[in-house]
């Protein structure tokens, strides 16, 4: 039986300096990216991201809306809901 994905909305700014979550705000997590929307490289610096700071494998997170913009459906498997809002806002 599998596990219900938690969802997180999320507003990204690529060709940031580095790369990093900024917090919650109005319920949309920020993240900036350093690498550029092309071909697909922000999407993966952002995978990458996320995996490293929720501690899941890059493969437990799926871009579900938003591919080409910079706002962003991310269903997350493995991991609670409130665990993962929990893990993204301590970090």
């Amino acid at each position: 039986m599998e596990r219900e994905a938690a969802r997180i909305l999320a507003h990204i700014q690529p060709n940031a300096g580095r790369s990093e979550v900024t917090g919650f705000k109005d319920g949309v997590l920020r993240v900036k990216i350093a690498a550029p929307p092309v071909k697909g490289k922000a999407n993966n610096e952002l995978v990458r991201l996320l995996s490293h700071v929720l501690g899941v494998g890059k493969g437990n997170l799926t871009i579900e809306k938003g591919i080409t913009g910079r706002k962003k459906t991310i269903a997350i498997t493995g991991l609670g809901q409130e665990q993962v809002v929990r893990l993204l806002e301590k970090h």
